[in-house]
């Protein structure tokens, strides 16, 4: 966004040949860098199961979203609507708007992404989640220009891609022995995690702008349905942020 921003994110990445064990090491630093993240995520993919299985779907069903969407909110939102009996075409263009915010992530990497592989790209496409792109894009900033962001990115993708997996059977099969989990206020644990990630990213003024208005917009926009607000909080949010940037840019001319 700001200038400074704007360069730890350039996509001139230096074309170097890593070493199998540079790969590795990126793996295993995506995937430690993601595990609070992680922790803060396990009761969500119990509660999905749980919540398929009281809303009368099936196992292979229940898993075969989450192999094959492997989207949070898009599942919640489509086990919600299934168990009302809405109908199909209603619940796709309900969760494709809901994960409309992904198409803002994807505009963010495509640089980055550029010049890898068609088979990378789609991997990364797949695995891309709030919670990757956030250590994703952590990791851009303290890396400016370096290469191996498909490796570290890999690992992250993937533990939170087996994790989702495992929870969601989890909570398929404890669902009776978890009465009520949905009340336990299990979004406070992703909240703090988030914010740990996104505090230090906040280093300039057009960044702040944005973050408060996307505070702001979340706080406004609470109870909209299916977390329709969360689409629109995100699009108000970059647009003042590239706004007061622009206004930052004139001053200094």
């Amino acid at each position: 966004m700001d200038s400074s921003l704007n360069k730890s994110f350039s996509p001139h990445v230096r074309q170097v040949c890593l070493s199998r064990q540079d790969k590795l090491r990126l793996i295993a630093q995506g995937a430690r860098d993601i595990l609070p993240l992680i922790l803060a995520a396990i009761p969500f993919g119990i509660l999905y199961g749980v919540l398929a299985k009281a809303g009368g779907l099936s196992l292979g069903l229940t898993m075969g979203m989450s192999l094959l969407v492997f989207a949070g909110s898009a599942q919640f939102i489509a086990v919600s609507m299934i168990a009302t009996g809405v109908a199909w075409p209603a619940i796709l263009l309900t969760t494709f708007f809901v994960n409309l915010r992904h198409m803002l992530y994807a505009a963010t990497l495509v640089p980055h992404v550029r010049q890898m592989s068609g088979w990378m790209k789609a991997k990364i496409a797949f695995w891309l989640t709030d919670e990757s792109f956030a250590v994703v894009s952590d990791w851009l900033r303290r890396n400016k220009g370096k290469p191996g962001l498909q490796w570290y990115y890999l690992g992250s993708g993937l533990l939170m891609y087996g994790n989702w997996q495992l929870c969601t059977f989890l909570g398929f099969s404890l669902g009776e022995a978890l009465p009520g989990m949905e009340g336990w206020g299990l979004e406070v644990a992703m909240i703090v995690a988030f914010v740990g990630i996104v505090a230090p990213a906040l280093t300039s003024a057009p960044v702040w702008i944005t973050a408060a208005v996307a505070v702001l917009g979340g706080v406004l926009t609470w109870g909209w349905p299916h977390q329709s607000g969360l689409m629109i909080s995100s699009l108000v949010a970059v647009a003042a942020g590239v706004l007061a940037e622009r206004l930052a840019e004139r001053r200094k001319v």
